[in-house]
């Protein structure tokens, strides 16, 4: 079974709106690409990019310790939650 995560409207329309600033700077990126823009520049706007990439992510990782995390461990499944947390971090630092 797989679990479903519960954001407010309000969160699901932050990660939303910053997914979608997101997605027009990789489109921008392709453009810069196209139209032979200096590397230096290209690179700074991948930084930029992953930088709010990265925001998302530390975002998510709030709400699901916040939610899904505190949840387990106010049912009584501090070990799952603890094991979950665990398994997510990980996810976060592969590269």
């Amino acid at each position: 079974m797989v679990e479903q995560a519960h954001h407010t409207k309000v969160i699901k329309h932050n990660l939303q709106s910053r997914l979608n600033r997101i997605e027009g700077q990789v489109r921008g990126l392709n453009r810069m690409i196209d139209e032979d823009v200096y590397c230096d520049d290209v690179l700074t706007q991948i930084r930029a990019t992953r930088s709010a990439l990265n925001s998302v992510a530390l975002k998510l990782l709030e709400h699901h310790m916040n939610g899904c995390i505190m949840n387990k461990i106010d049912e009584g499944n501090e070990q799952q939650a603890m094991d979950e947390l665990l398994v997510t971090f990980q996810k976060l630092m592969k590269d």
